[in-house]
């Protein structure tokens, strides 16, 4: 073989290696597309929301694959991650999104449906209305500790970790919120409490953001803000030991502390 074939063949293996190759910096793009799309490819919010975006994203990345394994240059490889990427957040975001946008329809419904039974509840005499109230609070209430008349929401009205209020608390909170109007100088101090799990300033937190929640419902559907106080005590002052699921889920509540007719309220705790 002649010495210019000989040169040629090492220039034409040369090409070869340097296409076929994958640069360190394409690499990092592509593990980075793969793993933003593995994200999202199995999330079902996202499949329902932006079905496109997820289809771009991997058809994007199954060309940065082809490019990489092929003839193809790493400018080529890192263009085509880095689309698969793109589409793989707009479609995560258009997902964040939508669940934001259900989240708000629901809570506007619940409040709705809450301010309808609260208007048809005042079709009753004042009277009637008043005693039937008395009866059902005496019946949900109970004197704790000389803190006079207590409510407890138990877990049941939050999912886990948790601080939305959710629908099952309604009918209790409702009476609750004609009771104070039908009582004008009652106020009510609401106090959060949390289960032993977790860090004390997340407890703290969540305590306080859950009897927030009841606050926001019961301002919400009319009641003064300065009738209201509110407090998150974590996990202090449990009811139950914290070592069995059934003791954590008693823990986990909200209280509503009434104050007397006068419109004094105890000491905080």
């Amino acid at each position: 073989m002649s010495p210019k074939t000989l040169r040629l063949s090492a220039l034409g293996a040369a090409l070869l290696l340097a296409g076929c190759a994958t640069s360190p910096s394409s690499e990092q793009a592509l593990e980075a597309a793969r793993s933003s799309f593995e994200q999202v490819r199995e999330d079902a919010d996202v499949l329902r929301s932006a079905p496109k975006d997820l289809i771009r994203a991997g058809e994007s990345l199954a060309r940065a694959d082809r490019l990489s394994n092929y003839w193809g240059s790493s400018d080529d490889v890192v263009h085509y991650a880095y689309l698969s990427q793109q589409y793989s957040a707009i479609a995560k975001q258009k997902s964040a999104q939508l669940l934001n946008q259900e989240r708000t329809a629901k809570l506007e419904l619940d409040k709705q449906r809450l301010q309808l039974a609260l208007r048809e509840a005042k079709l009753l005499s004042a009277q009637d209305q008043s005693s039937w109230l008395e009866e059902q609070m005496v019946s949900l209430t109970r004197d704790q500790d000389g803190r006079g008349m207590v409510m407890t929401l138990g877990d049941v009205v939050f999912d886990p970790d948790q601080s939305e209020l959710k629908p099952s608390a309604n009918r209790t909170v409702l009476k609750v919120v004609q009771f104070l109007q039908l009582n004008p100088r009652r106020t009510v101090r609401i106090e959060g409490y949390t289960d032993n799990r977790g860090k004390p300033e997340e407890n703290i937190q969540l305590s306080r953001d859950r009897a927030q929640a009841v606050a926001d419902v019961l301002v919400d559907l009319g009641v003064e803000p300065r009738r209201l106080q509110v407090q998150g005590y974590g996990d202090s002052f449990p009811v139950a030991e914290n070592a069995s699921q059934m003791g954590r889920s008693q823990n986990r509540r909200v209280e509503i502390v009434f104050s007397d007719e006068q419109g004094q309220l105890g000491s905080p705790r």
